[in-house]
C-alpha cells in the first residue's frame, strides 16, 4: 500500500469567510440550493490541473488543509477521499494535482478557494524559481512583501521559498517553511540616525547577535566610502553590505558592485558579503552575472511577487461512479502515478489558528 501523504509543516487555517462561502463565486452557491431543493447530492470525483508545463506547484498543501475540514464528516464516514502532488513539485501541463472524490454539496463551494491558493501560489513559487536558476549558485532572498496585500504576504513569501529563495523579510512567510527572516535595516533607520555607521552602530547594540550585521550603505554618501566607514567601526563584526542605490542615480550595476567590493577588500572586510536589491529581474541578474559580479545575495521584489497567477481548472470526471465530462475533455479518471492519498485527519491536525 502505498504511503499515504501527511504534513511535514504547520498549514494555514482557512478563515471564517472562507468555509461560509463568502469568498466563493456565488454560483456555485446557487448550484448548492438548486441541489438542495431537488434533494440531490451525488458522489463526483473532480480533478484539478493546469496548462502550463514545468511549473512549481504551490497552496495545493494549503488546499489540503482546507479540504480537511471541509470533508472531516464525509472522511469518517467513508464517503470521501482525497490525492495530491505536494508543494514544490514541477508538473507537466495538464498533469492532474489534486482528485477529490466526496458529496458535490461538500465540496461545491471550496472550488473558488482551492483553485486561487493553487494559482498564486505555483505562480510565485515558478517565478521564484526562474529567478533562483538564473542566479545559481547565488543564494536569492524574497522581499515581495510589500508589493501585495498583507493579508496574503505569508503565502507569497512561503511559495518563494518553496520556488528556492533561501528565506524571505516576512516572520509569517519564512517561518513556516522552517526558515528564519532576513532584513536587517532600512533606509529609515539610516535616516534617522542621520549617518550610516551611528545607524550601524546602533543596531550593533540592539539587536540580537546571531542576526548578521549587514549594513546598508546608499543613503548618504557614496557606497564605497560608506563601505569602507562601516568596516572599520564594526571589524569583523561587520557581515556585509546591502547596496540598493535609488533608480534616479542609475540603481546598482556591475560597476558599483566591483567598487565596494575593492572597498571592502582594501578595509580589510574581505568576509564581508556584499547584498544587492532594487528592481532585480531576470535580465538585470544576467548582467551581474556576465560580468562576474561577485554578488553575494540578490534580494528580490516584484519580479517574484508582480508575476500572473497560474491557471488552474477543476472538472467533474466521475458522477456516482460513472465516467462523465463536458465536451471537448475526457471522461472518467485520469492515469495519474504520482498522486498520492492525503491523510485528511493529519492535515487537519496540523493547522494554525487563523490569525490573519
Amino acid at each position: 500500500m502505498a504511503e499515504l501523504d501527511r504534513p511535514t509543516r504547520p498549514v494555514p487555517r482557512p478563515l471564517p469567510a472562507l468555509l461560509t462561502g463568502e469568498n466563493a463565486d456565488v454560483y456555485f452557491l446557487r448550484t448548492e440550493q438548486v441541489l438542495a431543493g431537488d434533494g440531490r447530492n451525488p458522489v463526483v470525483t473532480m480533478e484539478v490541473f493546469c496548462r502550463r508545463a514545468g511549473a512549481t506547484l504551490c497552496g495545493i498543501d494549503e488546499a489540503k488543509g482546507l479540504l480537511s475540514i471541509a470533508l472531516e464528516s464525509d472522511a469518517a464516514a467513508g464517503k470521501a477521499a482525497v490525492w495530491a502532488l505536494k508543494d514544490g513539485d514541477l508538473i507537466d501541463a495538464k498533469e492532474v494535482v489534486l482528485r477529490i472524490r466526496a458529496p458535490y454539496q461538500s465540496i461545491a463551494r471550496f472550488e473558488t478557494a482551492y483553485l486561487g491558493m493553487m494559482a498564486h501560489g505555483t505562480g510565485w513559487a515558478t517565478a521564484a524559481r526562474a529567478i533562483v536558476d538564473a542566479a545559481a549558485p547565488t543564494p536569492v532572498i524574497a522581499f515581495g512583501a510589500r508589493h501585495v496585500h498583507p493579508n496574503i504576504a505569508d503565502r507569497l513569501d512561503y511559495a518563494a521559498i518553496i520556488g528556492g529563495a533561501t528565506s524571505a523579510s516576512t516572520t509569517a512567510g519564512s517561518s513556516r517553511a522552517g526558515k528564519m527572516p532576513v532584513g536587517t535595516m532600512p533606509h529609515a533607520l539610516v535616516l534617522i540616525y542621520g549617518d550610516t555607521v551611528e545607524a550601524a552602530l546602533a543596531f550593533d547594540r540592539n539587536i540580537e547577535r546571531d542576526v548578521p550585521r549587514i549594513v546598508l550603505v546608499d543613503t548618504f554618501r557614496d557606497e564605497s566610502e560608506e563601505s569602507a566607514r562601516v568596516a572599520a567601526a564594526l571589524g569583523e563584526k561587520l557581515g556585509g553590505v546591502r547596496l540598493d542605490r535609488a533608480s534616479e542615480l542609475g540603481g546598482v550595476t556591475p560597476a558599483l558592485v566591483a567598487e565596494v567590493r575593492a572597498a571592502l577588500d582594501a578595509a580589510g572586510a574581505t568576509a564581508a558579503q556584499i547584498v544587492i536589491s532594487g528592481g532585480l529581474s531576470l535580465e538585470r541578474i544576467a548582467e551581474f552575472k556576465a560580468a562576474g559580479s561577485r554578488v553575494d545575495t540578490y534580494a528580490v521584489g516584484s519580479a517574484i511577487s508582480g508575476v500572473r497567477p497560474i491557471d488552474f481548472t477543476a472538472d467533474i470526471h466521475e458522477i456516482d461512479g460513472q465516467p462523465i465530462g463536458k465536451r471537448g475533455r475526457p471522461s472518467g479518471t485520469t492515469t495519474s502515478p504520482r498522486l498520492r492519498e492525503v491523510d485528511l485527519a493529519a492535515w487537519r491536525a496540523a493547522l494554525t489558528p487563523a490569525t490573519r
